[in-house]
C-alpha cells in the first residue's frame, strides 16, 4: 500500500445497557484475560478541541503520538486511551506511536482549534493526520494519510485502545459483522457506554483482544501477521485492531446507547465525509474569534487559541463547568483502571474564576456568568463553602477547603453585577459568613498543601467580604456589610503581621530586612515554625520558604504596587525562585516544591521538583502593570511558552541540560498542558496591557484600600 487516505470519525451517545445481536461471524474468545495494567497518556498535550456547537458532546486530546483521550459525553469522562497504527510488510512491522522518529503537530489556522500531526520513520512511511468534530453529532472525524517512503507495499492497522467510563479495565470488545464495538458502565450512574469502530470500505480483519497478551499489536510483533483475528474480548483492558483494506479509507468511531445507534452516527458522519464536516467545524470557530477584541498583532494568534482553548475545556451538559485541564498529569504512570480517578479534568473554584475573569476581559459576559452559576447552583455545599474541586455534577473529589476558593465567587458575583436578593441570600452570604466563621486560617492555600495564615487566601477573604459587604448595603442589609467590612479591615491590617517575617534567612545582614512568606502556621511569622512541604520537599523552616503569592495583595487592590514591603519581598523571589530562559524570565511556586520531574527527568511520582509556571510570568506581569510598568516582556515570555501549538502549560522545564532529551528549557513537561489558568492568565495580561490597568481588579476593594493608602 504505497499511500493510504483514511477518515476515523469518532462519534459518542449514551446511556443504556450494550447488548450484540448476533451477526452470523465465528468468534473466538481471547486468551489472557485481563490484560496488562492500563495507564492514561502524557499530561503533556500539543492539542485540544471540541465544537463550538453544544449538539456536539465530544473533546478530543493530542500527544506526541497521536490521538490521546477523546472525552464524552461531559469534559471529565475520558473513553479512550489512544489510537495508533501498526504498519507491516516487507519483513518490517512497526507501530506509528513506538518507531516514528521525526514527530511534528502544528495549528494548521490560527482562528479554530485545527491540527495537523505528521509521524515518520524516517525511511519507510509517514503518517499525517488531521482532526474536526462534527458539529451536529457527537463525532470526532480524523483524516489519515499514510505515505511509503520506500515506496514498499505495506498493510496498515489502526489500533484503538478503549478505556471506556474513565476506566481501562472492564471494558468488552467485541465484533458485529466487521464493525468494532467497546462498552463498560459508569462507575457513578451504572449506565453502559458503547463504542463502535467501523470503516468503509469495511476492515479485511477484525479483532479484541487483551492488551499485553492478546491485542493486535501483541500478535502482529510476533511474526507479521495477526492470527487472532476475529476475537472478543470480555471484561479486562482491552485492545482492538481492523485491518485497512482499501488505499483510501475512512474509519469511524462511535459511542451509542446500543451497536446500532452507534454505527448510525458514525454512518452519518462518515456519509457526509471530512472535508464538509472540518469546513462547518472551522467555520463555528472563525465566528468566534471574528469576536474577539482585536489585540497586538504579536499576540494575535495566541490569543485566539488562548481563547478557543479555554472555551473547549467547557462542559456542554453543565454550562459553565470548565475543567482545568483535559489531560491526567504524567498520565503515563497514571493507573488507569480505577474508574474514579479524576487527573486534571475536574472543576477548581480558583482557576474557573481565573477563566471567568478572562471572559469579562474579552467583554463576554454571558461566559462569565455561565461559570458564576454554575458555581452557585452546582458546586456551592449547604453551608456556603466550596469543595476543593468536584466532577461536573458538583461531587467533591479531594476533601479540603481552601479559603481562597469561597471568596472568588464572591468577587466573580460582583464583578457581574449579580446584585439581586436571591443570589445574596442564597450564595454571596452563605460564603461571606462561612469565610467570617472559618477565616482567615485556611485549611489549605492555593497551591493547595499547607494550611495556615496565606498572603494570596488572605487577598482573596478580604477582597471577597468587601464585595459581599457593597451587594449587603445595596439590598438594604447594613448590618451585614458592616459585619464584613470590620472584618476584612482587620485583616487588611493583619495580614501583614502575620505573614511578613523580619528575621528570616534571606536578607541577612540588610539594613532594611522583611519579605512575605508563602505561609505561616501560626500568628507569629518570626517564630521559625518547621513547614513540612508537600510530595517529598522535606521539613524547613517556614521563614526560608517563599513565594510570589502576596502579590494577589496588588491584583486585588488591597495595597499599593509601591509598598515598600511588596517591594522588599520581591526581590527575595527573584533572589530565591526566579529562573532565567531563553524564553524569558519565569518563576517557581516555591523553593523545595516537590511538584514536578524527577532530576533524570521521570515523572512525578510522589515526590520531585516543582518547574517553571508560566502563569506566575503572567501574575508578574500583572503587577508590572499595576505599577505603571511595560508588560509586554512578560506577556512575550508566556507566548514562548506556549510552543508551536499555543498550548501554555502548568510547568515548563528548568533546566538547559536536560538529563535525556526527553525536554527542552522552556518546554511543557508531562503535567498539564494546556492549563486553562495559564490560558487565562494569558489573555488577562494582554487585555491588561491594552487597558493599562489591571482589568479585573474590583474597583471597590481598591477604592477601600489601595486607592487610599500612602507607601508603609
Amino acid at each position: 500500500m504505497k499511500l493510504v487516505s483514511i477518515v476515523l470519525a469518532v462519534a459518542l451517545v449514551c446511556p443504556g445497557l450494550f447488548s450484540l445481536s448476533p451477526s452470523g461471524d465465528a468468534t473466538r474468545e481471547a486468551p489472557g484475560r485481563p490484560g496488562v495494567k492500563s495507564t492514561w497518556t502524557s499530561g503533556g498535550k500539543l492539542g485540544v478541541g471540541t465544537a463550538v456547537s453544544r449538539r456536539s458532546r465530544v473533546w478530543f486530546t493530542l500527544g506526541a503520538t497521536g490521538l490521546t483521550e477523546v472525552y464524552y459525553p461531559t469534559v471529565d469522562m475520558p473513553n479512550l486511551r489512544a489510537l495508533d497504527f501498526v504498519i507491516v510488510g516487507n519483513g518490517y512491522v512497526g507501530c506509528a506511536s513506538r518507531d516514528a522518529l521525526e514527530r511534528e503537530t502544528r495549528r494548521t489556522r490560527d482562528d479554530a482549534l485545527s491540527f495537523a500531526q505528521t509521524m515518520s520513520d524516517g525511511k519507510r512511511w509517514r503518517i499525517t493526520q488531521r482532526y474536526a468534530c462534527d458539529p451536529n453529532r457527537d463525532a470526532l472525524l480524523i483524516e489519515v494519510e499514510v505515505t511509503a517512503l520506500d515506496g514498499g507495499n505495506y498493510e496498515v492497522f489502526a489500533l484503538l485502545d478503549p478505556a471506556v467510563a474513565n476506566s481501562g479495565l472492564g471494558d468488552t470488545g467485541e465484533h458485529r459483522g466487521r464493525t468494532l464495538v467497546a462498552s463498560d458502565r459508569d462507575a457513578t450512574t451504572n449506565q453502559t457506554i458503547a463504542m463502535a469502530f467501523a470503516a468503509q470500505p469495511a476492515f479485511e480483519v477484525v479483532s479484541s483482544g487483551f492488551a499485553g497478551v492478546s491485542d493486535g499489536w501483541t500478535d502482529l510483533a510476533a511474526d507479521g501477521r495477526l492470527d487472532g483475528r476475529e476475537q472478543r474480548a470480555v471484561d479486562g483492558n482491552v485492545v482492538q485492531i481492523g485491518k485497512l483494506s482499501a488505499p483510501r479509507t475512512t474509519l469511524a468511531l462511535a459511542f451509542a446507547d446500543r451497536p446500532e445507534a452507534a454505527a448510525d452516527v458514525a454512518a452519518a458522519a462518515l456519509a457526509e465525509g471530512f472535508a464538509a464536516i472540518a469546513g462547518r467545524y472551522e467555520a463555528e470557530w472563525q465566528a468566534f474569534t471574528a469576536r474577539l477584541p482585536r489585540v497586538a498583532a504579536e499576540y494575535r494568534a495566541q490569543f485566539a487559541v488562548a481563547a478557543m482553548t479555554l472555551l473547549a475545556h467547557e462542559d456542554k451538559t453543565y454550562p459553565g463547568a470548565g475543567v482545568a485541564s483535559l489531560s491526567i498529569p504524567w498520565g503515563e504512570a497514571a493507573d488507569a483502571d480505577r474508574p474514579t480517578s479524576g487527573g486534571y479534568h475536574l472543576v477548581w473554584s480558583r482557576d474557573l474564576y481565573h477563566v471567568a475573569t478572562a471572559w469579562l476581559a474579552l467583554g463576554d459576559r454571558a461566559a462569565a456568568g455561565r461559570a458564576l452559576d454554575y458555581l452557585f447552583k452546582v458546586q456551592q455545599n449547604a453551608d456556603g463553602s466550596f469543595p476543593q474541586n468536584s466532577w461536573l455534577d458538583g461531587r467533591p473529589y479531594w476533601p479540603s477547603v481552601q479559603l481562597d476558593e469561597v471568596a472568588y465567587p464572591i468577587i466573580l458575583a460582583w464583578q457581574l453585577e449579580r446584585f439581586d436578593r436571591e443570589t445574596y441570600t442564597q450564595h454571596v452570604r452563605p460564603a461571606a459568613e462561612y469565610i467570617l466563621r472559618h477565616g482567615p486560617y485556611t485549611p489549605q492555600e492555593r497551591w493547595e498543601e499547607e494550611e495556615g495564615y496565606s498572603p494570596s487566601t488572605i487577598a482573596a477573604e478580604i477582597a471577597g467580604l468587601i464585595c459581599a459587604a457593597d451587594i449587603a448595603r445595596r439590598l438594604g442589609r447594613a448590618e451585614d456589610a458592616e459585619r464584613y467590612e470590620r472584618t476584612a479591615d482587620r485583616w487588611a491590617e493583619g495580614v501583614q503581621q502575620w505573614c511578613y517575617t523580619t528575621t528570616g534567612p534571606w536578607d541577612e545582614g540588610e539594613a532594611e530586612r522583611g519579605y512575605y512568606l508563602r505561609i505561616n502556621n501560626n500568628r507569629d511569622p518570626n517564630d521559625g515554625f518547621k513547614l513540612d512541604i508537600n510530595n517529598g520537599g522535606g521539613q524547613h523552616d517556614e521563614r526560608a520558604i517563599v513565594d510570589a503569592g502576596f502579590l494577589e495583595l496588588v491584583r486585588l487592590g488591597i495595597v499599593p504596587p509601591d509598598d515598600p514591603k511588596i517591594l522588599r519581598s520581591l526581590r527575595m523571589v527573584d533572589r530565591v525562585i526566579r529562573v532565567e530562559t531563553p524564553m524569558g524570565p519565569g518563576w517557581r511556586r516555591y523553593n523545595y516544591d516537590g511538584y514536578g520531574e524527577r532530576a533524570d527527568g521521570s515523572g512525578w511520582q510522589d515526590k520531585g521538583i516543582g518547574r517553571i509556571w508560566p502563569l506566575l510570568t503572567g501574575e508578574r506581569g500583572e503587577y508590572v502593570i499595576a505599577s505603571g510598568g511595560d508588560a509586554n516582556p512578560y506577556a512575550k515570555t508566556m507566548l514562548a511558552f506556549a510552543g508551536p501549538t499555543g498550548m501554555i502549560p502548568e510547568q515548563v522545564w528548568d533546566q538547559a541540560y536536560p538529563p535525556d532529551t526527553r525536554y527542552r528549557i522552556g518546554q511543557g513537561t508531562g503535567s498539564a498542558t494546556p492549563l486553562a489558568w495559564s490560558m487565562a492568565q494569558f489573555v488577562r495580561l494582554v487585555m491588561c496591557i491594552e487597558a493599562r490597568r489591571v482589568v479585573e481588579q474590583p474597583a471597590v476593594v481598591f477604592q477601600r484600600y489601595a486607592g487610599k493608602q500612602r507607601p508603609r
